[in-house]
């Protein structure tokens, strides 16, 4: 059967790494690239892989494709420190790439928000291509909001939720929006986006489209109080990026991961 490598970013993850790393240690190769933890995450990986680097952070889409080079296997699955393969979802990959039908797969994300199971708000399904030929794919698109390309290639959906328990309290919720707002502004600034420079009644207009859009149209509504709290959380995120773009943000005050 083809080897399969696991490549994980991560940095200061100890409370979620050694969940990610059980649940993916039937893989042949594990790589694991730490950005210069502060906590014991490398040392948990060091129970799991020898195969564990150091790269001080430069991106999303940069560390993860610095993980893809470091990866041996013609296959590679990538994971985020706090996503989790279920033993059904593995069974499912190994077979997979047993007979491989595409060149990547989709799978559905169950999100779980402050210990909750999120079916609306856009948090359910959000299928994420994780699982991909190293020699078709690619990590591309704008910082944080990464993706893999498929170059000349097929992408197939494998129906088996990925795992994503994500933010278990509000106030990790609220640092990570703000370090997207800040990751955000600085690529609006790079690329240039928005002509101008944005006033207020747009700040305001980008935070109740964005609330608007999460808890009402995409029925955030019905996820109880988490799904209140995620559409403000989402639309805040917005609002931070622009108010950011406006304030010119420097580069070298955009945290890691």
């Amino acid at each position: 059967m083809p080897k399969i490598s696991v490549t994980i970013i991560c940095q200061n993850e100890e409370i979620n790494i050694r969940g990610c790393l059980e649940s993916v240690r039937w893989a042949d190769e594990i790589v694991v690239v730490d950005a210069g933890s502060a906590d014991r995450t490398v040392e948990i990986a060091r129970e799991y892989t020898d195969k564990i680097f150091h790269n001080p952070w430069p991106g999303h889409k940069e560390q993860k494709n610095f993980a893809l080079d470091r990866a041996a296997g013609p296959w590679i699955l990538s994971m985020d420190a706090d996503e989790r393969v279920s033993p059904t979802l593995a069974d499912r990959i190994r077979r997979e790439v047993e007979s491989p039908r595409h060149d990547g797969y989709r799978f559905p994300r169950q999100n779980y928000f402050l210990g909750c199971r999120m079916r609306h708000g856009g948090w359910y399904p959000d299928h994420v291509l994780r699982l991909f030929l190293k020699e078709k794919g690619r990590f591309v698109g704008i910082n944080p909001h990464d993706y893999v390309e498929i170059r000349g290639g097929d992408v197939g959906i494998i129906p088996i939720d990925l795992l994503h328990i994500t933010y278990r309290s509000y106030s990790q919720y609220v640092l990570k929006q703000l370090s997207y707002s800040r990751i955000g502004a600085a690529e609006l600034e790079k690329r240039k986006k928005i002509r101008g420079v944005p006033g207020g009644v747009r700040f305001l207009a980008g935070f109740f489209f964005k609330f608007l859009e999460t808890y009402v149209w995409k029925l955030g509504i019905l996820d109880g109080w988490p799904g209140f709290v995620a559409s403000i959380g989402g639309a805040h995120a917005k609002m931070g990026r622009l108010v950011l773009y406006r304030e010119q943000v420097a580069p070298w005050e955009v945290p890691g991961p």
